[in-house]
């Protein structure tokens, strides 16, 4: 299995606490927070190290995002349970962070040259309108993620729960590029 030059972008957590939280409690105690129930059900709060934002809910589930690792994403998420616990809102001691997404780059060498147009062609799976976007989008069923390849051999992953079904997907895409008479290449970028 060739090792590629993956970029985290963005990690996208989860915790579900088991306690109600008051919003409004929140808003009044907290600074860099939003909250528009008629909008939006869920507050939400910025932090800047690490820098995330996390959408809160009162049913006591709370989405983390915009972290770039999964340490950095499992370090946000502690910093907000433990911002909303100095509000004197009722919080545990332990609770499961779960990885949702992963948003990952990375960029490949193609030759022949790398077309969108005839790989779209000869691949199943695969969603290519250029006139609305310039990415040819390739799903995969196993591990479950979504690929954005764009013609200048940038890759765009998002679906991915770990680092490791990412390479795992990454290599089965290169086998199915390399299927089609391409030979691809992992580049760092």
């Amino acid at each position: 299995m060739v090792e590629f030059y993956i970029k985290v972008e963005n990690v996208v957590a989860f915790a579900v606490l088991g306690r109600k939280i008051t919003l409004t409690k929140l808003v009044e105690k907290m600074d860099n927070t939003e909250y528009e129930p008629e909008q939006f059900p869920g507050l939400v709060y910025r932090i800047k190290d690490p820098r995330a934002a996390a959408l809160i809910f009162s049913s006591g589930k709370i989405v983390c995002t915009g972290a770039k690792s999964i340490q950095m994403a499992k370090e946000a998420m502690k910093k907000i349970v433990n911002d909303i616990r100095k509000t004197g809102t009722s919080m545990p001691r332990k609770f499961k962070i779960n990885i949702e997404n992963i948003v990952a780059s990375t960029k490949i060498e193609v030759k022949p040259k790398l077309m969108l147009d005839e790989i779209a062609i000869s691949l199943e799976e695969v969603e290519y309108e250029p006139e609305q976007f310039p990415g040819l989008v390739y799903r995969m069923k196993s591990p479950r993620t979504a690929f954005l390849l764009f013609g200048s051999g940038k890759i765009i992953c998002t679906g991915g729960r770990n680092l490791e079904d990412i390479n795992i997907a990454l290599n089965k895409f290169k086998k199915r590029l390399e299927g089609i008479g391409l030979k691809v290449k992992p580049i760092k970028g």
